[in-house]
């Protein structure tokens, strides 16, 4: 899209990303690393609402809280915390069963082993790896 702004594209979804913007204010989505905390805490919150749907429990008004730290050397998100706030009290017990299945996350799985990433470079169609 260009000035730092992409369209990002699976399976038929379209999502926006860039990069802060200078001057003009113009945003049009949430930054790379912002969308990659974000799956994060969506993959969390999936896994939350499952173990919730099983146990009978609502999980409308389920929520994920995220914080989350930038390092530096090389620029990397630092530490990611988050916060399952369920829907309805939970004892201890559902409370640790919660957490563990918050803890089968797909993209934390990832984080934990992470995967082998290649880098290709395209030119029309012409893939180089």
């Amino acid at each position: 899209m260009g000035d730092d702004r992409f369209q990002i594209q699976t399976r038929g979804h379209v999502v926006l990303a860039d990069q802060p913007r200078g001057d003009d204010g113009v945003e049009v989505g949430p930054t790379p690393v912002e969308l990659f905390v974000m799956s994060l805490a969506t993959c969390a919150a999936h896994y939350a609402a499952g173990y919730l749907r099983h146990q009978g429990l609502p999980q409308e008004d389920l929520r994920v809280e995220c914080r989350w730290t930038m390092r530096a050397d090389p620029p990397r998100v630092g530490r990611v915390e988050l916060t399952v706030v369920a829907p309805v009290p939970l004892d201890a017990d559902r409370t640790a069963a919660l957490l563990a299945a918050v803890d089968h996350c797909t993209v934390q799985n990832s984080l934990r082993q992470p995967p082998e990433v290649r880098v290709a470079v395209a030119e029309m169609g012409v893939v180089s790896l």
